[in-house]
């Protein structure tokens, strides 16, 4: 593990202080982790983040992707990913959020391998990486949703949750398509979920999507997409 910096060095005194013990175990039970947790929720872990990103100097690009780089590798909790995360949305360094910044949302996805850090990645960062880029976008999004490593694969299926209207649905269902004969509970899971999400927008386009794939659709993604729709 690589020596802390020091920001991640103030969260983890800051979150120490306010960490719940029986908090930590039972959030480590639920979320079936090997790391541990310092027991902070997410309000109080928003605060701390707010206060220390608040002075935190960022010259440029590259600087704000150090910061995140070190937050996140150096991590010995996992509220400390989720600081990472926050830091990596921060409101005054969406300038640096561009191309330049995938490969860090990747670092996070593949070595995060669990929902609760690739799915905020996937739903904030790369939503708003695919809003800004959308061609170069939708060609790494596709290329994913086709490649090996289960988490980038949910990652391409999620990535559109919050744009709505906005979505791009042909490629929503072309990242849904190397997965639908998954049995990959997490894959199954997205499908249903990104569809629901849709259905917001477009109740009438997931029907149709549903009906004509049902027998590709598992039951779960079944399920989980026409949950909403009566």
């Amino acid at each position: 593990m690589p020596r802390p910096t020091r920001l991640l060095l103030a969260l983890r005194r800051e979150l120490s202080i306010l960490g719940d013990p029986e908090r930590a175990r039972g959030a480590q039970a639920y979320m079936k982790s090997a790391m541990p947790f310092h027991g902070v929720g997410a309000v109080p872990l928003r605060a701390v983040c707010r206060e220390l990103f608040a002075s935190l100097a960022l010259p440029d690009a590259a600087a704000f992707r150090r910061e995140v780089l070190g937050v996140f590798r150096g991590a010995a909790f996992r509220e400390e990913l989720y600081a990472a995360v926050e830091l990596a949305r921060l409101k005054r360094a969406a300038p640096w959020r561009d191309l330049a910044f995938l490969p860090v949302c990747e670092e996070m996805v593949v070595a995060g391998a669990w929902w609760d850090v690739v799915d905020a990645v996937s739903s904030h960062l790369l939503g708003e990486l695919l809003r800004k880029e959308p061609d170069a976008m939708r060609r790494e999004m596709l290329a994913w949703a086709r490649c090996d490593d289960l988490w980038k694969r949910r990652s391409a299926i999620l990535c559109q949750l919050g744009l709505g209207e906005r979505t791009d649905v042909p490629l929503l269902h072309s990242c849904l398509e190397p997965s639908l004969a998954s049995k990959e509970f997490f894959l199954r899971k997205a499908i249903g979920w990104a569809l629901r999400q849709h259905a917001r927008t477009d109740p009438d386009g997931v029907r149709r999507y549903v009906a004509r794939n049902a027998d590709r659709l598992s039951a779960l993604s079944r399920r989980e997409a026409t949950k909403h729709l009566g």
